[in-house]
């Protein structure tokens, strides 16, 4: 059911709006009520509603405020309708500019009026429902678990980047700190399980941890394979100690509650206090050198620890940092040949340094989570790899020296260039149809090549190429095109004004637009309106 949100000061003005239609009827839920902007942004984050009803005009955070602060974390939805006075139409103006659906005036509010608009605001969200391929939230998954897996090893190529990329999945990083936690889980009787269940039980760990510990302290769990995952401890504070205790409380009751719920045992390795989200990598890494110490009688374990009583503790002999842009390469492009030259140099390393045998099985797992979650069916394409291995690819935890790291890095190596070198093609137009559709949902916002070759981690000038060689069609003319195709529907559907349109799909001017759509459909937009009409 799609959610609506009801924002103003005004209790009576609630109460109206509630009783004024049978929200059931147009498969409405009113979610939630807000008395102004800022206790609204607390219970959209909460419920995620579709559409908000709010008033301009609020103590502490105004509707206006309310919408811009919305859309630069959220994009296009929730989409908003204003509630406004006759004296308040400079606000109306204003609020035009961020794409609101329509204004109401309170004193002439009806519920004829309030359906209309409704309907006006449930067709968007329908037809943006419609517009979404069967497989998106498949696509939305597998591109989030990417944006943290890049966050976690400093893959992005720049900050803007790593921004554009949590603005799109809607992901708010405003914290003053940040701490990771790297976890492993044991289930019991994992060996006699089928494997389904066993994907679904780790699955279902992983909802519970999210669930009771985001009660504790905001953050984001992330899986990496079917035996660990990481957290991201957003924090409001720069105390280091205190973090830490909160920490401790919401690990310890997270644990006992999912060993109770399905007997299973999680520990945790906890890195560093970090200031920036660009440095939660160096946090994510820290924590990952603890595995060793953490132990039964030791389940929660922290890097300040160990880092302040060892000066030699956190050195690594294998800095993966050396390969991050040729690792980058080879797995956005499905280079077969830049992945087996760049894995060659790593086991090559590991020959030269046979004594660092828990730095090794560390850089092999780094890499091993990488592959899951960059390449397409990661998961499967490395399950298939190593399906001849009793514990499938999680045997990497069972190598008992160097060497057994060394065959079975190899054995990664040789598989994974197989796999880029016959679907290389297949991956390319996979990540190329992705980037279609996204263009096709976001059409009435601006999509420059930059930022959109940024939102997927790939390179502007290979992406230009390849959309041109795939659709025949350059990047900018599609856009151009299905912009022009969105006009078209809204001059029909929407009574809007051409310089309307043209400010809601993002062109710079009313002129400009009109002079593109007669470009493309041989006709002005008015005379467009006026043969249809």
């Amino acid at each position: 059911m799609i959610k609506l949100l009801i924002v103003d000061d005004e209790p009576l003005v609630q109460v109206g709006i509630k009783s004024m239609l049978n929200w059931k009827d147009y498969g409405l839920e009113v979610c939630a009520a807000a008395f102004n902007g800022k206790q609204a942004l607390e219970l959209i984050k909460q419920h995620s509603p579709q559409i908000v009803i709010t008033d301009i005009k609020m103590p502490t955070m105004d509707g206006l405020k309310l919408i811009k602060t919305c859309q630069e974390i959220y994009g296009k939805f929730p989409l908003f309708i204003i509630l406004t006075s006759y004296e308040e139409f400079p606000f109306i103006k204003e609020a035009v500019k961020y794409g609101i659906i329509d204004y109401l005036i309170k004193l002439e509010l009806t519920a004829d009026i309030l359906e209309q608009t409704i309907k006006k605001a449930l067709n968007i969200v329908r037809e943006y429902e419609h517009t979404v391929p069967a497989d998106a939230k498949t696509h939305i998954h597998n591109f989030y678990e990417k944006f943290f897996i890049s966050l976690l090893h400093n893959l992005f190529e720049s900050e803007s980047q790593f921004w554009l990329q949590a603005k799109d999945l809607k992901l708010n990083f405003t914290a003053k700190s940040y701490i990771v936690s790297f976890c492993s889980i044991t289930i019991s009787d994992s060996e006699s399980m089928e494997q389904a269940r066993l994907i679904k039980l780790y699955y279902s760990t992983i909802q519970m941890l999210r669930e009771i510990i985001a009660k504790y302290i905001p953050c984001y769990l992330s899986s990496l394979d079917l035996k660990h995952f990481c957290i991201i401890f957003c924090i409001d504070n720069d105390n280091n100690k205190c973090s830490r205790q909160r920490i401790t409380e919401a690990l310890q009751s997270a644990f006992s509650m999912v060993h109770n719920y399905f007997n299973v045992t999680i520990r945790s390795c906890v890195g560093n206090i970090c200031f920036t989200p660009l440095a939660i990598s160096d946090s994510y890494q820290e924590a990952r050198q603890l595995k060793s110490y953490c132990r039964e009688d030791n389940p929660i374990v922290f890097y300040e620890d160990f880092c302040s009583s060892n000066g030699n503790f956190g050195k690594n002999t294998f800095h993966m940092g050396l390969f991050k842009e040729a690792l980058l390469k080879a797995f956005e492009e499905f280079d077969p040949e830049i992945l087996m030259n760049t894995l060659t140099e790593i086991i090559h390393l590991f020959k030269m340094h046979p004594a660092k045998y828990l730095q090794a099985i560390d850089a092999t797992s780094n890499i091993l989570h990488l592959a899951i979650s960059l390449l397409p069916e990661g998961e499967k394409t490395v399950a298939e790899i190593f399906k001849g291995y009793p514990d499938g690819y999680q045997s990497i935890y069972k190598q008992v020296n160097t060497e057994q790291v060394i065959k079975w890095m190899e054995l990664l190596r040789d598989g994974l260039y197989e796999t880029l070198k016959s679907k290389h093609k297949t991956y390319k137009n996979l990540i190329l149809t992705n980037v279609k559709s996204y263009i096709d949902q976001h059409i009435e916002e601006k999509l420059p090549l930059n930022d959109t070759a940024a939102l997927f981690g790939i390179n502007p000038n290979y992406l230009s190429l390849q959309f041109k060689k795939t659709f025949d069609i350059g990047f900018t003319d599609y856009i151009t095109q299905k912009k022009i195709s969105r006009a078209k529907m809204l001059m029909i559907s929407e009574d809007l004004k051409i310089y309307e349109i043209a400010d809601r799909l993002g062109f710079e001017s009313a002129f400009y637009f009109s002079k593109v759509f007669k470009k493309i459909e041989g006709c002005s937009p008015r005379e467009y309106l006026q043969s249809k009409l």
